[in-house]
């Protein structure tokens, strides 16, 4: 059985596409058949996998706008056991197209059932907003991972996007839960960091992920090589802290299975 994991913070700058990358090429690199779906009309997602977005004729956009085979949009990122629905600038537009439509929120989960047989995870990477195309991501979840920036006005943003979920509990999908708030962007020199891991833990301690993304320079230069980090720089702290991670989302699973 598949699982569809959503990755949203409305807060931009918090590791969120990185995150979506990494772990997806992370949980790849264990041999699960992997589908990273791109919902974020700048397609970092997509170029980041080495993907050129100015060569693509479809996109995830027609899967939402003009009913599209899912399967037929579909790329092979060239790294084993993981495929990517990538995203180009116009789906900018989808939002406003999809307003008057009926069902405009369930166009991504309808779209997704087809796929998830073919996939043992799939991954979207949400836009910094809480818009229609996050609450379409959020209503084709099983789950929501939660980027945190540990920085100072972390607890604010994580309060919206908790209440952002319950909303979409209350109508659109009742069966999504939290699959896990992950620390990113920590500063283990730095006092602020280590403050902000603690209340955060203190306050939600079941659903905080051990695995810690640390700030890693090899981490911020893999996206302009077109490369998850474990296939730019295997050794660097954010290769292993990416690998970490998915080790911790499969044994989890294992676990609650």
């Amino acid at each position: 059985m598949s699982k569809i994991i959503c990755i949203a913070n409305q807060k931009g700058g918090v590791g969120k596409t990185t995150t979506a990358i990494n772990l997806a090429a992370a949980l790849a690199a264990a041999e699960c058949p992997t589908l990273l779906v791109d919902i974020d009309p700048q397609g970092n997602a997509t170029s980041g996998v080495g993907i050129d977005k100015t060569q693509l004729h479809q996109s995830v956009y027609d899967l939402l706008i003009n009913e599209a085979d899912p399967a037929a949009l579909v790329l092979d990122t060239g790294h084993p056991f993981l495929h990517i629905l990538p995203a180009t600038s116009d789906l900018a537009g989808a939002e406003l197209e999809l307003a008057t439509e009926t069902g405009r929120e369930q166009k991504l989960k309808t779209a997704l059932q087809s796929l998830r047989e073919r996939y043992r995870y799939i991954l979207i990477d949400c836009p910094p907003s809480l818009s229609l195309l996050t609450v379409n991501a959020m209503t084709a979840a099983d789950t929501v991972l939660i980027p945190l920036q540990c920085e100072f006005y972390a607890m604010e943003g994580l309060s919206q996007i908790l209440n952002t979920i319950r909303l979409v509990q209350k109508g659109l999908n009742t069966a999504i839960r939290i699959e896990g708030i992950l620390l990113t962007m920590a500063d283990g020199r730095n006092r602020l960091s280590k403050d902000v891991e603690d209340e955060v833990r203190t306050h939600f301690p079941r659903d905080v992920f051990e695995t810690v993304v640390p700030r890693n320079v090899r981490l911020s230069e893999a996206p302009s090589h077109g490369k998850p980090i474990i296939y730019y720089d295997i050794t660097s702290r954010g290769a292993t802290a990416y690998l970490q991670l998915a080790r911790e989302l499969i044994q989890r699973e294992a676990t609650h299975a």
